[in-house]
């Protein structure tokens, strides 16, 4: 459902993503983690479209990115970290636009999402999208994914702003999606949540994959057998030492 080959993105003399190589099947929820600045928003820029890569092949949905971008784009749902949405819409002219670029506006698709809406407990359809707050958008962003069923979701840093919740619906939901055979590709910083919901998980650090597999394949790669994500992340990204002198001198 995903792939990437040999994916590279360089901004002049910097490279933000090197030789990343990538698969991730049909049903899988794939954790994408690395430090602030390590790549992985441009690595979804380039997956879904946004980016062109310097170099590297990207197959979505078994098609090849640079022939078929716009039936990609048709078959996926991306939600950015930070919402980017027309402002001077209200949230039910969002929807609208959506479901009219989308050529989904149907009785199934607005019974959907009027399920969504009471799942997330949104009541303001009606507000003008510029005086919503970071988590009222978010949930609008996600409202317009989630109604459409996209065979492959991505999503950067999804339960930012979401209430406690929200969080808990979305993520409960986003493993229902993957029963049914939905691929779901996600970052987050907050590593519990990949542990607990990530059938495998990849680390990138500095645009390069330093570490992928699932939790047990991970603790195998160094000595690591008895520790959570977090401790391993840690381990592989940054020393205790560092941290530790960090800390002191602060």
């Amino acid at each position: 459902m995903i792939k990437a080959m040999n994916l590279t993105k360089k901004f002049g003399d910097f490279t933000a993503v090197d030789n990343l190589n990538l698969e991730v099947s049909s049903g899988e929820i794939f954790g994408f983690l690395g430090p602030n600045g390590a790549g992985k928003t441009t690595t979804i820029k380039m997956l879904t479209g946004v980016l062109k890569p310097t170099h590297g092949d990207i197959y979505i949905l078994g098609l090849n990115m640079k022939e078929n971008e716009i039936k990609i784009k048709r078959g996926i749902g991306v939600v950015n970290e930070e919402p980017k949405i027309y402002s001077h819409l209200k949230g039910y002219e969002y929807l609208e636009f959506i479901m009219d670029i989308f050529q989904m506006n149907d009785s199934q698709i607005k019974k959907r999402i009027v399920e969504l809406c009471d799942a997330f407990e949104i009541d303001y359809l009606d507000k003008m999208i510029a005086d919503m707050s970071h988590g009222m958008k978010q949930k609008l962003v996600l409202i317009s994914v989630l109604m459409r069923k996209p065979k492959v979701i991505f999503l950067d840093e999804p339960t930012v702003g979401l209430d406690a919740k929200s969080a808990k619906i979305l993520k409960e939901l986003l493993k229902k999606y993957a029963e049914q055979g939905a691929t779901i590709f996600l970052t987050t910083h907050i590593l519990e949540i990949a542990e607990k919901m990530c059938d495998r998980i990849a680390i990138i650090n500095k645009g390069s994959k330093i570490a992928e597999g699932t939790m047990d394949e991970l603790r195998k790669i160094g000595k690591y057998e008895n520790m959570n994500l977090e401790e391993l992340f840690l381990e592989l990204t940054a020393s205790s030492e560092e941290i530790k002198s960090i800390v002191e001198q602060l």
